[in-house]
């Protein structure tokens, strides 16, 4: 019997889009659902009764939560193919970390160019460039972060380039002009067309997030 897989998600969620980066790596057929935030479906209610957040990804009924854990139960099920984490324990365990060290750091400092003014925002891109070079730093001259092929840290990390384009907008930045080895880095991988069909576009996440400062009073 062909395994039911089902993920709960939103297109604009750089969290989701692991997952889909994750399953399309895998080759594995879903069935996406899109939730709606402001009005959460009960199969999410259920299924993550404790965050009530996304992405979800439910297998034979069976739920799992946390976009990396996600990623990691992914490649620990099907790991007859295009494996994601290392095999050798230290470089998995190194990857884990700087995966954990994308959703702790990452995922603050860029929230903070879009839902911020004045000098809390001056203070957040200093603290987005200083993240981003310290990336830069563990990525040195490699291809990826796991050195040839493309893993768990590039996946974990390379959503947000979806987001990048919203970044520049409303913290009036230029990535590439002070983190060069980002931008070549995160076109790199979207050269995969596991990554380029799972990212959401840049422009309308943009639009998306403009609707939501208004709604939110950011501006």
């Amino acid at each position: 019997m062909a395994d039911e897989v089902i993920l709960l998600g939103t297109w604009i969620s750089m969290y989701a889009m692991r997952v889909k980066i994750a399953l399309a790596e895998k080759g594995i057929e879903y069935d996406y659902k899109q939730e709606d935030l402001n009005n959460k479906s009960p199969l999410l209610l259920e299924a993550n009764p404790i965050h009530k957040k996304i992405p979800v990804l439910i297998h034979n009924g069976k739920p799992v939560c946390e976009s990396l854990i996600i990623v990691q139960y992914i490649d620990e099920v099907w790991n007859d193919k295009s494996p994601l984490l290392p095999s050798d324990p230290y470089q998995r365990a190194h990857a884990r970390f700087w995966a954990d060290f994308v959703d702790k750091k990452v995922s603050v400092v860029s929230s903070k160019l879009w839902t911020t003014k004045g000098e809390e925002l001056e203070a957040g891109k200093k603290e987005f460039f200083e993240t981003f070079k310290i990336l830069e730093g563990e990525l040195g001259d490699k291809p990826y972060f796991g050195g040839e092929t493309f893993g768990f840290v590039d996946l974990s990390l390379v959503t947000f380039y979806s987001w990048f384009h919203t970044y520049e907008v409303f913290g009036n930045i230029n990535i590439e002009a002070e983190c060069p080895k980002i931008i070549a880095w995160a076109k790199r991988c979207l050269q995969k067309e596991t990554v380029a069909k799972s990212l959401a576009d840049q422009k309308k996440v943009y639009e998306a997030v403009g609707q939501l400062r208004k709604i939110r009073g950011y501006e």
